[in-house]
């Protein structure tokens, strides 16, 4: 794409929905680090549900310490692969008490020193909860940037990279989840949504649907 057309592209995002939100449930920095923790192949949907009575329960780094990991696991046991993420959401919490006064850091390097955050993780931490211009780079964010022809790459951090480059600064705050959300419910990856999608005629995907 141009960079006309992508300025086209997220204008037309935007005016679809000027204000995105993640669908993860959370109440503060460390319920968000831990939804997403969790949100690890599963579902937003699936987080959420086991979310629910957990953070009733748990609002700090201190509260899940209390808890402990049987007890997170009793919470947390719908959702793929819970015994690690029981593991390192106890030690995450660990380190945050320890290291960091019990708060979440809002630095992409600290953060990715936590047990179980990588750096898509830390990337929506430091977009949904300080406000940063991060792009996290999650299935649907690679397939769109790649079928578009938004911003193409081989592999996840290339994506982040593409786009960082040719995303307009304005764009940048919400553009994580204009893609992410366009990627879940519109360019969908067994059968997109072509016929309805705001931004057919800049996509770059000769395979659309009709």
């Amino acid at each position: 794409m141009t960079p006309t057309m992508i300025e086209q592209f997220f204008a037309r995002l935007a005016a679809g929905d000027p204000e995105p939100k993640s669908e993860l449930a959370y109440t503060n920095p460390f319920t968000l680090l831990v939804a997403v923790v969790l949100s690890a192949q599963a579902t937003d949907i699936g987080v959420n549900k086991a979310t629910r009575a957990l953070f009733a329960a748990v609002d700090s780094p201190e509260a899940m310490l209390a808890l402990g990991e049987d007890g997170l696991k009793a919470h947390i046991k719908t959702i793929g692969l819970f015994n690690t993420k029981a593991k390192n959401l106890i030690a995450l919490s660990k380190l945050l008490v320890e290291r960091h006064g019990s708060r979440v850091p809002a630095d992409r390097d600290l953060l990715q020193t936590l047990p179980g955050v990588g750096r898509k993780t830390a990337n929506v931490v430091l977009n949904v909860a300080f406000g940063q211009p991060t792009i996290a780079v999650d299935t649907h964010i690679f397939r769109v940037s790649n079928r578009t022809g938004l911003a193409p790459g081989k592999t996840p951090d290339a994506v982040e990279a593409a786009l960082e480059a040719a995303t307009p600064d304005h764009f940048k705050r919400h553009a994580h989840h204009w893609l992410i959300l366009h990627g879940r419910y519109v360019c969908k990856a067994r059968k997109p949504a072509c016929s309805s999608c705001a931004v057919a005629e800049l996509c770059g995907f000769e395979e659309k649907t009709r």
